[in-house]
């Protein structure tokens, strides 16, 4: 007897009169906004300037839409070229499919062009929105709930997602293993994880972003044991539990050559930024400098001379004086 479970909606689509709102395509949009708004506060806190981090966005999300879809048609091509299928529906991005591993390999080429035109050190603006992806894939994730897809093995735990049959996908109704949801919090706790090690030990040169690519594959691995839809395997494991294994042991060879080849982090992020903020310095230096100097007393003008007061006149008769000596000259 079913007492409790996670309901999966009836519809993944919500209509405003002929405007179509996806469920799936909205949480991602939801998740971009989230990342850039994140990323741009840890950019300015680096050092940076405001709206950076959206410039180069404007590259790296296409991008990365681009790369996910990809990833997600070859690894499962079958989908859309075996028999019976719409080579069409590849291209229906809407209906679910994005590949992790390609979404952040082709965004990052689309974050390395915005970088590069930006003069700005790649793997700087990684650190600044590594948790912000995180944050996205886990608001992502739902997504897959709109869908009723990627759903993990049969459960009666009182958390298990209820699925709706769909003979047409071959989808068997019953109570599963909520797998979107056990990845959406690990990706919380991702994001936490990466904040609280770069503040500790001011990760820098790519190490944050390396911290959460990392600690996201070794979430994806057991997640990935726990589902069962159809996916290529390899030696008895899926296809993405060898990419998450690969991708770990890469992304902790980095953390650990990096630190020993450019310990610490970079004293300056966005030289435009640096620039202009040593402008405004020597900007106010100067204008203090020009208030403290007061400014000299204007020169009293001279007061005008006195005249000269007009000489005695002598009574007739008077003597005339010797000018040496004074005394009365005899005549």
């Amino acid at each position: 007897m079913e007492l409790a479970y996670i309901p999966s909606p009836s519809t993944g689509v919500v209509y405003l009169g002929p405007i179509p709102l996806r469920g799936y395509a909205f949480c991602i949009i939801i998740g971009v906004f989230v990342a850039v708004w994140l990323g741009n506060k840890r950019w300015i806190a680096r050092g940076g300037r405001a709206g950076t981090v959206a410039d180069i966005a404007v590259w790296a999300v296409p991008f990365g839409l681009v790369g996910g879809r990809l990833y997600h048609v070859i690894t499962d091509y079958e989908l859309y070229f075996g028999s019976g299928r719409n080579w069409v529906d590849a291209f229906k991005i809407w209906e679910g499919g994005l590949g992790i591993w390609g979404a952040v390999a082709l965004g990052a080429v689309g974050a390395w062009i915005g970088c590069r035109r930006r003069g700005i050190p790649l793997p700087a603006y990684a650190d600044a929105i590594a948790p912000g992806i995180a944050l996205a894939q886990a608001i992502g994730r739902w997504g897959n709930w709109f869908n009723q897809e990627l759903y993990g093995k049969a459960t009666d735990l009182p958390w298990a997602l209820k699925i709706d049959a769909n003979p047409a996908i071959g989808r068997v109704a019953g109570t599963y293993h909520p797998t979107f949801l056990y990845e959406s919090l690990w990706c919380l706790g991702v994001a936490a994880l990466v904040i609280f090690a770069d503040r500790k030990f001011r990760l820098g040169h790519g190490r944050a972003f390396a911290l959460y690519v990392a600690a996201y594959t070794v979430g994806r691995f057991w997640t990935e044991y726990l589902r069962v839809d159809e996916a290529h395997h390899v030696l008895g494991l899926r296809l993405n539990g060898w990419t998450s294994i690969l991708v770990f042991l890469a992304a902790v060879a980095y953390i650990v050559i990096s630190a020993k080849r450019v310990p610490g982090r970079e004293l300056v992020v966005e030289p435009v930024a640096e620039e202009g903020a040593d402008a405004g310095a020597k900007a106010d230096a100067g204008h203090k400098a020009a208030k403290a100097v007061k400014p000299a007393e204007p020169a009293k003008p001279a007061e005008p001379a006195k005249p000269a007061k007009p000489a005695a006149a002598k009574p007739a008769g008077a003597k005339p004086e010797d000018s040496a000596t004074g005394s009365t000259k005899k005549l």
